[in-house]
């Protein structure tokens, strides 16, 4: 794959403020993730540091990690390796 062809991830990293129930809910409300999903990204998040959240555009990704700041998350989105 070219690297332009690589798509783009957004990634969650874990913070000191949020709730990790909270975190979960932003994943199911946002992306429409199933409690199972949105709870394995969110322990990700918790005991990892980070988890990669959803991949596409880069518009896409943009319009994601803006949503997350809107929920108070930190997220950067980055290219896929």
């Amino acid at each position: 794959m070219q690297q332009a062809d690589r798509p783009w991830i957004t990634v969650v990293w874990n913070d000191p403020v949020n709730l990790m129930s909270y975190v979960s809910w932003v994943f199911r409300t946002h992306f429409g993730y199933s409690e199972t999903k949105a709870e394995k990204l969110m322990v990700a998040v918790h005991e990892e540091g980070r988890a990669v959240v959803s991949s596409g555009s880069r518009e896409k990704m943009e319009s994601d990690t803006e949503a997350m700041h809107t929920y108070g998350l930190w997220a950067t989105l980055a290219k896929d390796d």
